[in-house]
């Protein structure tokens, strides 16, 4: 019984991590202007973010380096406007998009 109660406790504290990295995320996408030219679920100037993460292989190798396809793309304007914000931050927003 001790150890159910445990192994739940460790689940919600993995949830809540998990929808912090999210909302924070999301504050980040907002901030950086991001939702300027995209949206979650439509096309606007860019990409819908859904689309993006439409295209992301299965987990796994593949899919960190689609990701780190996005990351270099965008931090380093390779066919995306320059962007002001550092990359390990472009990357905790390519992984949330990713991710949804």
């Amino acid at each position: 019984m001790k150890s159910m109660m445990i192994a739940a406790a460790a689940a919600l504290a993995m949830a809540a991590a998990g929808s912090a990295f999210a909302a924070d995320a999301d504050d980040m996408l907002k901030a950086n202007g991001c939702l300027n030219c995209h949206d979650m679920n439509t096309k606007k100037v860019g990409p819908a973010f859904k689309d993006v993460a439409s295209k992301a292989p299965a987990k796994g190798a593949e899919r960190d380096a689609y990701e780190a396809k996005l990351v270099d793309k965008v931090s380093g304007a390779k066919g995306h406007p320059s962007v002001k914000a550092k990359k390990e931050d472009v990357a905790k927003m390519v992984h949330a998009i990713v991710d949804k």
